[in-house]
């Protein structure tokens, strides 16, 4: 039987943290701050993971390549950012009108999910976290409580308008839930239903945590039964059919 969400959902923010710095502990700094509970499932901005990982960058750093040079012309970009978002993929999927790239740990956003509003001064830059669900599971790991951990960011979606929050990685939760083989209210099996649980735990954490200067990047949410393993947050390359077509015709894998 498929577990069911209660509808005691509660969400809760983490106040007080500091800014933070590369090698500050974060579990230990949440745990401080917060009346954590098992099974409680907290998301917390890949902003703050980053900066704790130490993967915030000078773009001094950066020597552009030539393709680089190429790609930062029609775009506008500077080419030391584009070198950087080209380090942080392992494919580029669209050049123009930006760059969509898939990162080197499977999630598909524009300009590798580079940040510059996060950070002091013209020259720096944020970087995604290596891996955010190894990170997740760092976290979780430190933690005195049994909890799920999510690390967040928002992202714009394909055919609508806005961002809305999204799961990057997450430990201790499945981040899909299967209705396969379930029935629906008229008796009919459903073959393909996939519910992306982390993402929309994600969406509602974005919500508390805001955007811009709120400085509130670590959400709680209680009162759920979730699903602790099962799926993947990103579609295998066989079975992402977006991506398939946004190659060029060259490089597409036979259907």
């Amino acid at each position: 039987m498929v577990d069911t969400l209660e509808l005691s959902l509660r969400g809760f923010l983490v106040r007080g943290l500091p800014s933070i710095c590369e090698g500050d502990q974060l579990a230990t700094m949440i745990e401080e701050r917060a009346d954590l509970q098992d099974g409680d499932v907290l998301c917390i901005a890949s902003t703050v993971v980053a900066k704790a990982e130490g993967r915030q960058r000078s773009l001094k750093s950066y020597e552009p390549s030539g393709l680089a040079m190429k790609l930062a012309g029609p775009l506008n970009k500077d080419p030391r950012f584009v070198q950087a978002v080209l380090e942080e993929s392992k494919e580029v999927l669209l050049t123009h009108p930006f760059l969509l790239v898939v990162t080197n740990f499977g999630h598909t956003c524009v300009n590798a999910g580079i940040d510059r509003s996060n950070v002091p001064g013209d020259e720096q830059i944020l970087l995604l976290p290596r891996d955010p669900s190894a990170s997740a599971r760092q976290i979780r790991n430190v933690l005195s409580r049994d909890c799920a951990v999510i690390v967040t960011d928002t992202c714009g979606r394909p055919f609508r308008c806005g961002v809305a929050g999204a799961a990057l990685g997450c430990a201790g939760i499945a981040p899909i839930r299967d209705w396969r083989g379930q029935e629906d209210l008229q008796g009919r099996t459903l073959e393909i239903t996939l519910e992306a649980v982390a993402d929309e735990l994600a969406g509602i954490a974005n919500l508390l945590m805001g955007e811009a200067d709120g400085g509130t990047p670590v959400a709680i949410l209680r009162g759920l039964s979730y699903p602790r393993e099962g799926g993947d947050l990103f579609w295998p390359d066989e079975k992402d059919m977006i991506r398939r077509h946004l190659r060029p015709a060259s490089a597409r894998p036979p259907v």
